[in-house]
């Protein structure tokens, strides 16, 4: 009966053994869930601020694009403020011509003053244009139909064919763009 009770104890050994074996493995694996877990919510938490930065950006270039656009549609809109205010002066030159007629002066001589000061201003206005790349085609150089527009052939001794004789009306350009064709007259 001796073998039973050492069997008994051996058994009752090898359960408590096994027991503590099975206990430290279910820690080893609760330790491992556990640290799973750990990483998991710390990777979670990283995500979440990963996607606050990209919705903070993403609203933050939203908001430079609407910017932007409004900026743009300002621009477009004064463009034309610095070649305006350069027009005022011409306007005021203009004005005082038309406050001429209401001077006690004799016709002649208030014809002369006005005529002078037309030319004076259409100096001023040339000069406003130039500066903004607003220019008179050249009526010096040869008929090009991009920037003339022939609108009659004359015999003309002094003249080559095709050459322009005299302009009936001047043409602009704006820098290389032509606003308004020469029209001309050349020779035959």
């Amino acid at each position: 009966m001796s073998n039973t009770g050492e069997n008994t104890d051996n058994s009752e050994t090898e359960n408590e053994v096994s027991s503590e074996e099975e206990i430290e493995a279910q820690a080893e694996t609760t330790e491992e869930v556990v640290e799973e877990l750990s990483e998991v919510e710390t990777l979670k938490a990283a995500l979440a601020a990963s996607e606050e930065r990209y919705h903070r950006v993403h609203a933050d270039f939203e908001n430079i694009k609407k910017r932007l656009e409004k900026e743009k549609y300002q621009a477009l809109e004064y463009s034309n403020e610095k070649f305006a205010k350069d027009l005022i002066p011409v306007l005021d030159a203009l004005e005082g011509a038309i406050k001429a007629k209401d001077t006690d002066a004799e016709p002649a001589s208030l014809l002369e003053k006005v005529s002078e000061g037309v030319e004076l201003t259409m100096k001023q206005f040339l000069s406003t244009l130039e500066k903004h790349g607003v220019t008179p085609v050249s009526e010096d150089e040869a008929f090009d139909p991009n920037i003339h527009h022939a609108v009659q052939q004359v015999d003309s001794p002094d003249h080559e064919s095709g050459q322009i004789v005299s302009t009936f009306q001047k043409g602009y350009k704006y820098k290389e763009r032509t606003l308004r064709d020469a029209m001309v007259v050349i020779a035959n």
